[in-house]
């Protein structure tokens, strides 16, 4: 079952927010499809995040970490072995490919791979342009900027 969002009243009061109701519907379908592999995400800070996907079976070579504007891309893949005759295979190896999508200034810092799991760390580190600054308020009126011009001889 899914459920439509009605963005109007956000559109009355934000500008440049258009690919939010894309985003939100993008979540809602990756979340109905393969939940393979398991992962967590967590906030160790409040700008610090880590990501952690359950990946056993997997080496670190079998897996690529992708970071691009705004997103995040994790695939994984064994390469191909001689047939094995299992009697019960409950260590799903197949190939995924898991997308993270990004707010803005959030950068990966490392990945590792330790105990079978695979943990990305991510900061968001926001530009000192893009801070909040408190503006002064002066008395009197805004100082006129005086344009001279040359009278026609």
């Amino acid at each position: 079952m899914r459920t439509s969002f009605d963005f109007a009243p956000l559109w009355r009061s934000t500008i440049g927010f258009d690919h939010l109701a894309d985003l939100v519907d993008s979540t809602l379908r990756q979340a109905t499809e393969d939940n393979y592999p398991p992962y967590n995400i967590e906030r160790s800070g409040e700008d610090h995040y880590r990501i952690s996907l359950a990946v056993a079976g997997f080496g670190a070579s079998d897996i690529s970490v992708t970071a691009e504007q705004n997103a995040l891309t994790i695939e994984g893949r064994k390469p191909e072995t001689a047939a094995h005759e299992y009697l019960y295979q409950g260590i799903a190896a197949r190939p995924f490919r898991r997308v993270f999508n990004l707010a803005d200034y959030v950068q990966v810092k490392q990945a590792s791979f330790q105990d079978g799991l695979l943990i990305i760390d991510l900061v968001r580190e926001v530009p000192e342009a893009m801070k909040p600054r408190r503006i002064a308020i002066t008395n009197g009126a805004p100082a006129a900027s005086q344009i001279e011009q040359k009278k026609a001889a």
